[in-house]
């Protein structure tokens, strides 16, 4: 569990970071699932979008993405989805204050 000045320090790295997927009207699948977790893997910090034809609002999602990745979500702002998730492979973690 991360704390509010550590999310909000996430939330500014992640300011200029791209967005790196994009979940539509399919949802979450499986191997979008797989995507993202070895995406979080290799950076611990992912910004994600969620499209307007998506059935689901963004904090479903995120929601969701959290509780299956066992991620931390960091922020969502508009349709916008940040998620961080500790990696233990990584060398240059990102420090948390």
């Amino acid at each position: 569990m991360i704390t509010s000045k550590q999310r909000a320090y996430l939330r500014s790295l992640a300011h200029d970071l791209p967005t790196i997927m994009q979940i539509g009207k399919g949802g979450l699948g499986d191997n979008m699932l797989k995507t993202f977790s070895d995406a979080l893997d290799a950076r611990e910090l992912i910004k994600l979008g969620v499209l307007d034809n998506c059935e689901y609002t963004p904090r479903d999602i995120a929601d969701a993405l959290g509780e299956a990745l066992e991620a931390e979500v960091c922020g969502v702002i508009g349709r916008k989805i940040i998620l961080y998730r500790r990696s233990e492979k990584k060398k240059n973690r990102i420090e948390l204050p």
